[in-house]
């Protein structure tokens, strides 16, 4: 569905993709994990056959985008990172008037109106004005209306920033089902969360390049510890309680607001944290998350 070998991005003297390779195979849910201004939007955009290339090679669909766009963006979805529903038209207008942009008759669009609305629950809203409706409904028409010239392939620009944790279940439950009707996903997130609750395999970018690959699983196991310990010490003193533990664990991570001791036994650490006369405000055992692979590849969190 992609393949991309050295491919690049420059806006004037700035690279925003710096030569990247990603292969995606048809039916895979992958994943551009990374902070925001690690490029994958950008990659995004190339994907989408919206923003020409800058150097390397780009096939999507088995087609070279510079040629054939206006054939591969027919074949794709592109749900953005910002709604851009038409707010002069109620939900249901939304998606007939764009569906009629792909040529479609009138009947059918109609029709496939009716039947999109009822996938992402909102039939009894399709006489709704667009502003009437909650951030995670905007969000679940705008993947309607992505859905509307049954997409071989749907692109996802951070799909569920800036919604509440149930909103954004029910937005995955929808891209899981999707996925399930075969269709390929290809999504930016910076939510480690998101990334392994849908991405079979994921990429993770910093700063225009590529510096991890694989599937979630795989990407902690090599990069990180089966469990972390995080310890909430108070205002300055993080940096003195590293230097205490820093034999319990293979490492120790210091951030703003907390220290992080990576230990394939995270209660036996935390014990011998205690045994040694630390009093942290809080203390959390937990299992490494795609967060920690990330921390361990940059050296900052990922929603820095």
């Amino acid at each position: 569905m992609i393949e991309a070998h050295g491919l690049r991005k420059t806006y004037g003297e700035f690279e925003a993709v710096k030569g990247i390779d990603v292969v995606v195979g048809r039916g895979e849910a992958f994943g551009f994990l990374g902070p925001n201004g690690a490029g994958k939007s950008s990659t995004m955009r190339m994907i989408a056959a919206v923003s020409p290339t800058s150097g390397g090679t780009l096939r999507i669909l088995g087609r070279d985008p510079a040629r054939d766009g206006s054939e591969i963006r027919a074949r794709i979805g592109v749900c953005p990172q910002e709604d851009s529903l038409d707010t002069d038209l109620t939900v249901y207008e939304n998606l007939v008037v764009y569906t009629r942009y792909f040529g479609f008759s009138r009947a059918h669009a109609r029709a496939k109106a009716d039947e999109l609305l009822e996938f992402v629950k909102l039939t009894e809203k399709r006489n709704q004005m667009v502003d009437d409706l909650s951030g995670g409904m905007k969000r679940r028409l705008t993947i309607a209306r992505s859905l509307v010239n049954n997409p071989e392939m749907l692109l996802l620009d951070e799909p569920t920033t800036g919604l509440d944790p149930q909103a954004r279940h029910v937005v995955w439950d929808q891209l899981y089902r999707l996925k399930q009707m075969g269709v390929t996903l290809v999504l930016t997130t910076h939510y480690m969360d998101e990334a392994e609750q849908l991405c079979d395999r994921l990429v993770v970018m910093d700063d225009g390049r590529i510096v991890a690959e694989g599937a979630p699983h795989e990407l902690i196991a090599r990069y990180s510890t089966r469990e972390v310990v995080e310890l909430r010490m108070g205002v300055g003193e993080n940096e003195a309680a590293a230097e205490r533990v820093e034999d319990l664990g293979e490492r120790v991570e210091v951030l703003p607001d907390r220290v992080l001791i990576y230990t394939a036994d995270g209660e036996k650490a935390a014990e011998a944290a205690a045994d040694r006369g630390l009093a942290p405000r809080s203390t959390l055992v937990r299992r490494s998350t795609l967060e920690d692979v990330f921390l361990r590849l940059t050296g900052r969190a990922l929603d820095a």
